[in-house]
């Protein structure tokens, strides 16, 4: 890929993966009164940091320098509330790796994670993988402050690969992706050592939960390792299948038809449907222009470079915005036609619904990144073809959508899905106690007269 190229590329994954580094930490936000930090080893971590700070929120790890927030950018409203009062001990390091796409700290070296354990700790543990591309303080707004305040130690790893080149690692087509998943055993592993290390007993209860690619992280990891887990809360996670759906069967649609909608004239109207067709769903419209400059084209081209590189030969990654009927253009990208060893790159990563531990899943229905009916539909009816439908509940978010900043743009249109995850995290923690067993699965609907305020506090899941 050419060097404009390259920039145009990373400039359009800016929400999807943001490269910077973390400002080194301040003296005023670091506490010393936390004997024994220094007595804490994370098994197997090649280097580690860990500093005793009074707060382990982003209401102190901002000015403190123990986050990113352009890390976290544009995954949360503006508005969301920032918890305060958990003090605690904050490790910060990476295990050993080949791969020098995260730079944070200064360290180039992947398998970041961040270890925080509070002051006050419940008995539980919450582990997470980010979302997109991200490194590993992207879910710091949405779901490590919130759970801290809540008195829950808190892990989460960068995946092993970050950035629009997250490609480039492993040997063949799947590698990066499948790093995912080892890299989130590895640290649960490690957090849960960590854990009774710090509070001299291991965890009661260890809760996996993600967005989005941190979703797909949940599924796959009560799959194949629920013996690690309590349960998990998967918001809006990416499907992989062999036989789809999956990202390749609907991006490619986006990317030829949405031109052809967005210019009006006689072949608008077929365009659209083409898109709802494809899985785009009706009344979402109006959330297409941006994704399609922010998110279809770079998504498209970057994963399938994971996944299928002989595509396009030589060139890394595709064109970028391509004309259909160019050479080795995205857009006309066929999945179905492509060959076996595709098919067997995609199943190297796949899902197939066997969960093992409870889950929660929830999906906005006008997500139009990973659209709900070619995503967390389909993955409800897996889990339920796999005998686990009791392990399993499934809340369809009227009027939710993929990135919640977007409300801040559509406030009338769409709702956030953070106070959703709260509710089904808070389910889920009923649910494991068998004090309450959460409602059966169901479309949420968007109160008609809640104003923003009320949204962005409350999402009830039952009846």
């Amino acid at each position: 890929m050419s060097r404009p190229c390259r920039r145009a590329a990373s400039a359009a994954l800016l929400s999807l993966a943001v490269l910077c580094l973390a400002v080194p930490p301040s003296a005023a936000t670091t506490t010393t009164a936390c004997p024994g930090r220094q007595r804490i080893i994370v098994p197997g971590a090649a280097h580690q940091r860990a500093d005793c700070l009074a707060e382990l929120t982003t209401a102190g790890t901002v000015e403190s320098g123990h986050t990113d927030p352009a890390d976290w950018a544009g995954l949360t409203p503006k508005s969301l509330a920032t918890p305060v009062g958990a003090p605690g001990v904050q490790i910060d390091g990476y295990f050993p790796d080949t791969s020098a796409t995260n730079t944070n700290h200064g360290w180039n070296h992947d398998s970041q994670f961040v270890i925080r354990l509070p002051d006050r700790w419940n008995g539980g543990l919450v582990v997470a993988g980010t979302p997109g591309n991200r490194e590993q303080y992207a879910n710091d707004r949405a779901i490590s402050d919130w759970v801290l305040s809540r008195g829950y130690a808190y892990a989460a790893t960068d995946k092993g690969n970050t950035g629009p080149a997250f490609h480039r690692d492993g040997e063949r087509p799947g590698d990066a992706i499948a790093e995912w998943n080892s890299r989130l055993t590895q640290l649960t592993r490690a957090a849960r050592a960590v854990v009774a290390q710090r509070y001299h007993r291991p965890p009661e209860r260890t809760l996996a939960t993600g967005m989005s690619n941190g979703g797909y992280l949940v599924r796959w990891q009560l799959e194949n390792h629920p013996e690690l887990y309590d349960g998990g809360v998967d918001w809006e996670g990416t499907l992989w299948r062999a036989d789809g759906p999956n990202l390749f069967t609907f991006l490619p649609p986006a990317l030829r038809h949405y031109p052809v909608y967005a210019a009006g004239g006689p072949g608008a109207e077929r365009a659209g449907r083409a898109m709802r067709a494809a899985g785009y769903p009706a009344g979402s419209e109006f959330l297409w222009p941006y994704h399609h400059k922010a998110y279809w084209d770079l998504t498209q081209r970057v994963y399938r470079e994971e996944l299928d590189p002989g595509f396009d030969g030589p060139t890394e990654a595709g064109t970028p915005y391509c004309t259909p009927g160019s050479p080795a253009c995205d857009a006309d990208y066929d999945y179905a036609s492509r060959p076996a060893e595709v098919r067997r790159a995609v199943g190297r990563i796949a899902l197939t619904g066997r969960i093992g531990k409870p889950l929660i899943t929830l999906h906005g229905t006008l997500d139009v990144l990973l659209p709900i009916g070619r995503g967390s539909d389909v993955y409800a009816k897996m889990v339920r073809r796999a005998g686990r439908g009791a392990l399993h509940r499934y809340y369809r978010v009227e009027d939710g959508t993929h990135t919640d900043s977007l409300v801040d743009a559509f406030p009338d249109r769409l709702r956030p899905l953070v106070p959703c995850h709260r509710s089904a995290f808070t389910a889920l923690e009923g649910w494991l106690a068998r004090s309450h067993v959460p409602p059966a699965g169901r479309t949420v609907p968007r109160p008609p007269a809640a104003d923003a305020a009320t949204l962005l506090t409350t999402c009830p899941l039952g009846r």
